[in-house]
């Protein structure tokens, strides 16, 4: 089975609006002020390139990328 750019792109918006909204929930705010804030972080700029494969991982994974690199904690950012 070959994956298109489509299917790429959809795993990557899927994503990221699933850990929107777990961030939103966890910091109390709405999806749309999470979403801002996500999408100035290093990690979205990783999900969102295709050949990084973070698209492959669970929302939770990538929501304790975002996480370990909001406490600063590169060692774990870079591990997750």
């Amino acid at each position: 089975m070959k994956i298109t750019k489509e299917t790429i792109k959809f795993c990557i918006d899927t994503l990221v609006v699933e850990v929107a909204q777990k961030y939103a929930e966890e910091n109390n705010i709405d999806a749309t002020n999470a979403l801002r804030h996500i999408i100035c972080t290093k990690t979205y700029e990783v999900l969102i390139a295709p050949e990084s494969y973070l698209y492959l991982e669970s929302a939770e994974y990538v929501f304790d990328m975002l996480i370990s690199e909001e406490d600063g904690d590169w060692e774990s950012w870079l591990a997750v």
